[in-house]
């Protein structure tokens, strides 16, 4: 029973110590000219679903939730943020290649399809971020658009 009560202390302790161990937070307050949005002209409505869906995980600027201040889970979102990110940052969407970009449209378009994107471990917690198929629709119609005027380049 002692060892119990040792393991519990060392466990508090050491939730306690990681609380001080900060986190890079992913938070830029201009918007490059590079970004998909502003790059692309994209319409208000389609602009308003992708910084509400996507935007978190996919480009330079997190609005980060409360429970990202508490470690591990603060961890967790770095990591996630920066995986999401390699896979497909909007605030350097213009900066690739006519190539590339023509790929991450085709990419986003079946993850979108197939209900792959926004993640449901991240919809679950932000309910505000699914996509409702008429959002979905108009992202599609519009990606494929882009994707279009990419093809005639």
């Amino acid at each position: 029973m002692k060892w119990l009560k040792y393991f519990g202390m060392m466990a508090l302790v050491t939730l306690v110590g990681i609380q001080f161990i900060p986190t890079s937070l992913n938070q830029n307050t201009t918007v490059p000219s590079t970004d998909f949005i502003r790059a692309n002209d994209i319409p208000g409505n389609i602009a308003g679903t992708l910084k509400t869906s996507c935007y978190n995980c996919h480009s330079n600027n997190t609005d980060y939730p409360w429970y990202s201040k508490v470690q591990p889970i603060g961890w967790l979102l770095e990591k996630h943020i920066k995986e999401g990110k390699e896979a497909l940052n909007f605030s350097e969407f213009g900066a690739s290649s006519t190539r590339r970009q023509r790929s991450k449209l085709r990419a986003m378009i079946g993850q979108i399809e197939n209900d792959e994107m926004p993640l449901p471990s991240y919809t679950l917690l932000h309910s505000e971020a699914r996509l409702s198929q008429e959002e979905k629709n108009d992202v599609i119609k519009y990606l494929n658009i882009l994707q279009e005027r990419l093809n005639n380049k």
